[in-house]
């Protein structure tokens, strides 16, 4: 299985004021810079729809909602053990 590449935004954004040049298509571009034609016109479509704020990073608010929720499922688990222990704790009791 290939691993998936990763583009820099530096490296997405020099290629789509390249692929902007008049006189050369999308998909010279693409060819010259070894990328599919269709991964360039998302990225052209992706910096025109977000200007300045396009190619942000990779995820990063995804990654601190994993953390976040992994943090929270830790935290329930030992809530579901303590009420497990005392359950065990009390059926004992009352007999």
């Amino acid at each position: 299985m290939s691993k998936r590449r990763e583009f820099t935004p530096e490296f997405k954004r020099e290629a789509v004021e390249l692929s902007q040049t008049p006189g050369v298509t999308v998909k010279q571009i693409a060819d010259e810079l070894g990328i599919s034609a269709n991964m360039l016109s998302r990225w052209r479509r992706e910096q025109a729809a977000a200007g300045e704020k396009a190619f942000q990073g990779h995820g990063k608010a995804r990654d601190d909602e994993m953390a976040r929720l992994k943090r929270e499922l830790a935290r329930v688990k030992k809530e579901r053990d303590f009420l497990k222990e005392a359950a065990a704790f009390f059926a004992k009791a009352s007999k």
